[in-house]
């Protein structure tokens, strides 16, 4: 079966109807998975993590390149086959493929029962219990809505920490990307509903609040707040929160406000981090793709946010083989990642699909040139990132504890500020005793590329007192976006 799932136990008319919900892509279709689990429990729902007794299952796709397409089918036609042959008697399809590609789903896997729209998902339920046929297909154009605080969520992320989408859709060109097309125009909440949300997450007991949203750093441009409306956000964050760390992930690098730079150095809970996906180097390559800068402009950018801001972790991604990209490009992309020596990089082979804006220009790379080319970056990162990481030996740090690790209940995890959830490694705890949502002292003991080892020397902020049960986890790690 899929790797885990939250359940759900539906109750109609004295009918008990257990739901899975398999949930795939990134941290902003993760929310929207988490405001779906919300409704089901409006209605009803006890939670349980048993996807083999699921009768239900929402799979919750995403369309964003061919590999997640692939991954979403794959879903969905496991749980297809499992139609008829075990517990599962109905299939509900939503997300982004959902929302882009309902009719050729329909027609290519009758096994589906119902799907779900962007605009859509408090019509989970009455799909689940059947009041929503095969007869209904989402509005086939970009998403509209914009859901808010009032919108119920279950939190999936374990209790540690949640994410906070601050906006939906995006207005950038980018040739390599087709979410404008899905995710619909860049339209961002009105600031008095991310405080209410934000409180209520707090409520919660988390110990760390992730902002994001496609174009994170364009917040509230238009809503009337100019380019530094993101600063402004954290500033009321800060100030109406008591939650221990703040982050911001998917800075667009042509929309970053530079004045966040000693907003950070300066408030202890706003983590040093930088999520700014860069793409390229080349200025030939960026161009093609629509975005702007060059390994120059884009280098002094890095360098002026590590002057401004000590100890700041940067992450980026990158896109290889793009329409464009001779020998020369990549060389200079090599010598870009070189100089820059980020702490954490995500790469990705471009993905040509029809629905994207720079179609036209074809996919002239061939895809084991592409290989190739991914492989040398993660060799050229992996050296780095050894290297950033063995400088580490020995030092004191404080870190977040998430709780026990994936390989051994015997070993705890956690993160350091500068590792965002879920894409830049962990801290492995081999000795001492904390719970999850703790912020410990702790010494790094041994590192390596990715993951560090550490022994925890005392609890500095004990978690928040959590009301009612955990909160489980969802089915699922949420992925790093190309997109920003």
């Amino acid at each position: 079966m899929l790797k885990s799932a939250a359940v759900v136990e539906l109750s109609k008319r004295r009918k008990s109807v257990k739901v899975g919900l398999i949930g795939l892509g990134c941290a902003k279709n993760l929310v929207d998975a988490e405001v779906m689990l919300g409704h089901l429990v409006e209605h009803g729902a006890v939670v349980t993590r048993d996807l083999a007794e699921a009768e239900v299952v929402v799979v919750n796709t995403c369309g964003f390149v061919e590999d997640a397409k692939r991954e979403s089918i794959e879903a969905i036609l496991e749980i297809a086959a499992e139609k008829g042959r075990g517990s599962v008697r109905r299939l509900v399809v939503a997300g982004c493929m959902a929302q882009a590609y309902a009719e050729e789903l329909a027609a290519e896997i009758p096994e589906i029962d119902a799907f779900i729209g962007l605009d859509e998902l408090e019509r989970v339920p009455a799909a689940v219990l059947g009041e929503l046929g095969r007869d209904h297909l989402p509005d086939q154009h970009a998403a509209l809505r914009l859901y808010d605080h009032t919108a119920p969520r279950l939190l999936a992320t374990g209790g540690t920490y949640a994410y906070l989408k601050i906006a939906e859709g995006c207005d950038n060109p980018c040739a390599f990307c087709h979410i404008p097309r899905m995710r619909g125009a860049f339209r961002s909440r009105a600031l008095a509903s991310l405080v209410e949300e934000a409180r209520r997450l707090e409520s919660t007991g988390i110990t760390e609040l992730v902002l994001v949203a496609q174009d994170t750093t364009r917040y509230g441009e238009d809503i009337g707040m100019g380019r530094d409306g993101l600063r402004r956000l954290l500033e009321v964050l800060l100030a109406g929160t008591g939650i221990p760390w703040l982050r911001f992930l998917y800075a667009y690098p042509a929309t970053l406000d530079e004045a966040l730079f000693p907003l950070m150095a300066g408030e202890e809970r706003l983590v040093p981090y930088l999520d700014i996906p860069l793409q390229h180097a080349s200025r030939r390559v960026l161009k093609a793709m629509k975005r702007g800068g060059d390994a120059r402009s884009l280098g002094a950018m890095i360098s002026r946010a590590r002057a401004a801001v000590p100890h700041l972790a940067v992450r980026s991604t990158f896109i290889v083989g793009f329409p464009g990209e001779g020998e020369a490009e990549f060389d200079e992309l090599m010598a870009f990642l070189a100089t820059q020596r980020f702490d954490h990089v995500g790469v990705f082979t471009y993905s040509h699909q029809p629905e994207n804006p720079g179609a036209a220009i074809g996919d002239p790379v061939p895809q084991k040139v592409k290989n190739a080319r991914l492989r040398a970056v993660m060799r050229l990162q992996e050296k780095i990132s050894r290297e950033r990481h063995r400088t580490l030996r020995g030092t004191t740090v404080t870190a977040l504890v998430e709780g026990a690790s994936a390989e051994s209940e015997l070993l705890l995890q956690g993160r350091l500020p500068q590792q965002a959830p879920e894409v830049d490694g962990r801290v492995l705890f081999t000795d001492g005793q904390a719970r999850p949502g703790d912020l410990v002292r702790a010494r790094i003991t041994r590192t390596y590329a990715f993951d560090l080892l550490a022994t925890i020397l005392e609890v500095v902020r004990p978690a928040a007192v959590r009301p009612g049960l955990l909160l489980p986890t969802l089915a699922g790690p949420a992925r790093p976006a190309v997109g920003g």
